[in-house]
């Protein structure tokens, strides 16, 4: 597909069709990250180890899932997003295959993070949100946004049906079955992306690219380096809840099915949340939304510290989930903000590598801190602490562009 085409095909139907694709394999490769969330106690019983030691499985296949991130995003930038996807889908299956098969603990966490995340997973988000970014340019946000919404789509769905099986037919079993699945729907799915996306949408010298390079609040490396710890501080604040619900309910005599219950709402308020946020943003652009969605995580953080009914966990957790769906979309948008189209699928990448690596980090020392002090409220502190740090460098980024009068590319 050549540039000619390719630009009379932007925000046409054809890149809508294109979108819901990606929705599609990014809702069902997101199961990646949430198998591992949902067989949280089921692994701490089963291999014998401490609250910090089950939520390892989790924390390595985030950190894999973000390095695989950033090695499928390559892949695709030299080959097109198609091929990473039919990699990423095989080893999927193929991963919760040797998962269920496995003797050990430290099997099975080689199973979850280097195949179901590093080499599974991984092909389902980063590199089909910079993919996608590419075909959109009037209506960009709310596309990123659409995509993005995938893994919180397979937060949705995926708890309740994992935790249901699991308690019906075992975990061994039903991660045999979501194997078999991937495979059969991800390979086939992955050839309506088969073409190509453009790598810039005008030339370097119009004065949007032109603005986009040279109006940076700061030298590129170091606005980079400023979004991924920003990117990093928003996720460590996130995973709290989304990787600790669970087991939070447990602790406290709800059960791991409510707890699956409130994971599902969150994410699928998630999913209204990073929608809305997309439309949003292409009104008051991505700086602006992270802005807001970050202070709103934080309001919903400090509501878990006094409140630990039932009723009122379903309610903050509903809560959190429309606060900050609309964050880690925005890095994105944020990127193709400051920097020229043709940097998008490596700036894109690294920043939303960071995310995950955030998710990764937070959800190892949640576990961590509750092993030292018994309690979750110490790790729901330590969550609104990074926030803070977040919300900082966005501000920065705000008071900076209204000191360079710079405006959205």
């Amino acid at each position: 597909m050549n540039a000619t085409t390719t630009n009379a095909e932007l925000d046409s139907g054809t890149a809508w069709r294109r979108l819901a694709a990606a929705l599609a394999l990014a809702t069902i490769g997101g199961v990646g990250l949430w198998s591992a969330v949902v067989v949280l106690p089921t692994i701490e019983a089963e291999f014998g180890v401490d609250r910090a030691g089950a939520s390892i499985p989790y924390t390595a296949t985030m950190i894999a899932f973000a390095l695989g991130g950033a090695f499928m995003g390559r892949l695709a930038d030299r080959f097109g997003i198609m091929i990473p996807l039919l990699i990423g889908g095989a080893i999927l299956g193929i991963g919760y295959f040797v998962a269920a098969a496995a003797p050990s603990y430290w099997t099975f966490v080689a199973a979850q993070a280097i195949l179901i995340g590093g080499l599974g997973a991984a092909s389902t988000f980063s590199p089909l949100v910079a993919d996608i970014s590419h075909w959109f340019v009037r209506r960009r946000g709310i596309a990123v946004a659409i995509v993005a919404s995938g893994n919180y789509l397979a937060g949705t769905i995926w708890p309740p049906i994992l935790q249901h099986a699991i308690e019906t037919i075992g975990w061994r079993q039903s991660f045999m079955g979501l194997g078999v699945f991937c495979i059969v729907t991800m390979v086939p799915i992955a050839f309506f992306l088969r073409h190509k996306s453009p790598v810039d949408h005008a030339p370097a010298t119009t004065s949007g690219a032109h603005a986009a390079v040279t109006s940076l609040p700061a030298p590129a490396p170091v606005l980079q380096a400023l979004l991924v710890l920003a990117g990093i501080a928003c996720c460590v604040a996130m995973s709290m809840p989304q990787v600790h619900l669970i087991a939070y309910c447990a602790d406290l005599g709800y059960g791991p099915a409510r707890g699956a219950e409130m994971l599902s709402l969150l994410l699928g308020l998630g999913v209204v949340s990073r929608l809305a946020s997309g439309l949003i943003a292409d009104r008051i652009g991505g700086i602006g939304t992270l802005i807001l969605g970050s202070m709103l995580q934080c309001l919903a953080l400090l509501l878990y510290l006094p409140f630990d009914g039932l009723v009122s966990l379903y309610v903050i957790s509903g809560l959190f989930g429309l606060s900050q769906g609309g964050i880690v979309p925005s890095y994105a948008l944020v990127i193709r903000q400051y920097f020229p189209a043709r940097e998008a699928g490596g700036r894109i990448g690294l920043v939303l590598m960071a995310t995950v690596l955030g998710m990764a980090l937070g959800g190892w020392m949640s576990g961590e801190i509750y092993d030292l002090t018994g309690s979750y409220q110490a790790a729901f502190l330590n969550g609104i602490a990074w926030n803070l740090l977040n919300m900082g460098i966005a501000l920065w980024l705000l008071l900076s562009r209204r000191r360079s009068g710079l405006r959205p590319a």
